[in-house]
């Protein structure tokens, strides 16, 4: 990057003898790396300031990307705290649902037990008379809808 210099100057006095025909200096101006064609630049500095502005670029880039991957992480991190929300939610629904459905289970036992044949057969009635009715209502239905 730096370089350093020696007790002894190597670079020449710049002098009309230094110019070439065409009025620009020739490569001769020293080992100083002045070149007054490019605004006073070396080539090793116009390297390191392109390189720079390169490196700018891609840290603007990477920073860019960055900002895009933490949007989308904070977004994700939402979508899985509502899922998580609506989850618990089923949980709730399917816990209440099943103790509906152990409640009903319970009552049913109780009456077969304390009935007997009698509430057996109000109940293959009613079976077969919702049975009907669900057939009728879909051979209905099937002959208006076509």
């Amino acid at each position: 990057m730096h370089q350093r210099r020696s007790g002894s100057s190597n670079s020449a006095p710049i002098t009309p003898s230094h110019q070439n025909t065409n009025g620009h200096f020739s490569k001769m101006q020293g080992s100083n790396g002045y070149d007054p064609e490019r605004g006073g630049m070396s080539a090793s500095e116009m390297n390191a300031n392109i390189m720079e502005e390169q490196n700018n670029d891609r840290i603007d880039e990477l920073s860019e990307q960055v900002a895009r991957l933490k949007g989308l992480t904070i977004n994700i991190g939402n979508e899985v705290r509502e899922q998580n929300s609506f989850l618990d939610n089923m949980q709730d629904g399917f816990a209440n649902t099943g103790d509906l459905l152990a409640g009903s289970l319970r009552r049913i036992g109780s009456m077969l037990e304390s009935g007997g044949a009698k509430h057996m057969c109000y109940m293959v009635a009613f079976v077969v008379f919702v049975m009907i009715f669900l057939y009728w209502i879909m051979t209905y239905k099937g002959q208006s809808g076509a």
